[in-house]
């Protein structure tokens, strides 16, 4: 079986790069993320990166107004969205800018340094 590392190396190596990396299977085709070893389609260990054209819509949201990390207090309030990328997955992320969210609002994944440095999704409204 695959290496936890290995599985999720295209994805990390994607998100230091400003790209979305999903997986599809090998087998059956089915597009998914987060990174992991089993497709939960038919079960296949077969994995084939696949860049994601980077654009979805909102799904849901809420506001943070706490900091789980001091470090995050200056931060506060900000907003978390799940979006629905085209390809048919949803990915968690940070929307940065001042629009208000909203259920189908228009967004593009970028990635910034997380608390550690390691590349995080943020998300930014995109012209419809």
């Amino acid at each position: 079986m695959t290496e936890p590392e290995d599985i999720a190396a295209p994805y990390w190596r994607g998100a230091a790069e400003g790209v979305l990396v999903l997986q599809r299977c090998g087998n059956c085709g089915v597009v998914r993320h987060y990174p992991r070893a089993i497709c939960s389609a038919c079960q296949s260990e077969l994995v084939e990166p696949q860049q994601a054209d980077g654009r979805g819509t909102v799904h849901s949201w809420t506001v943070t107004h706490h900091a789980f990390d001091p470090r995050l207090a200056d931060d506060l309030p900000y907003t978390l969205v799940t979006v629905d990328m085209r390809e048919g997955v949803r990915v968690l992320g940070r929307l940065d800018g001042d629009t208000a969210p909203a259920i189908d609002l228009p967004v593009r994944i970028t990635f910034a340094p997380g608390l550690d440095g390691t590349p995080v999704p943020h998300f930014v409204v995109e012209a419809p």
